[in-house]
């Protein structure tokens, strides 16, 4: 019972210490209420956010969601492995999230503890 009881204390810890991004000069409302890219608002952001990539290694799925809002995609990839996009300009998944779409994204990869290990820029979809 010792064993459990110290094992679960680990784990509020290790959850509580995530990573917190430093979002100084990053508009969060605007880019929360861009949804999908489609009023021109995230465009906008896309240097601050290349610039400060690293900032969001380490911050845990369920920070990124409250911070950046729902994702636009959410994948799933092999070993419990993430992926939230979002769409960073006005593209074809305007019409339809569904569409496929060249647009520019930001893709955030999460290890299968839910920590963000890797962020990247693409045209459309990873």
């Amino acid at each position: 019972m010792r064993i459990l009881t110290t094992f679960g204390l680990l784990l509020v810890l290790f959850t509580a210490c995530t990573n917190q991004p430093d979002l100084v000069g990053f508009d969060v409302e605007a880019f929360k209420k861009d949804r999908g890219a489609c009023l021109g608002t995230r465009e906008k952001q896309i240097d601050w956010l290349k610039t400060h990539k690293m900032t969001w290694k380490g911050v845990s799925s369920n920070d990124l969601e409250d911070i950046l809002g729902k994702p636009d995609i959410q994948q799933l990839a092999d070993r419990n492995q993430e992926y939230y996009v979002y769409f960073l300009e006005k593209g074809e998944q305007c019409d339809n999230i569904k569409n496929s779409s060249m647009a520019r994204t930001m893709a955030f990869r999460f290890s299968a503890m839910g920590l963000t290990t890797e962020i990247t820029f693409q045209q459309g979809l990873p």
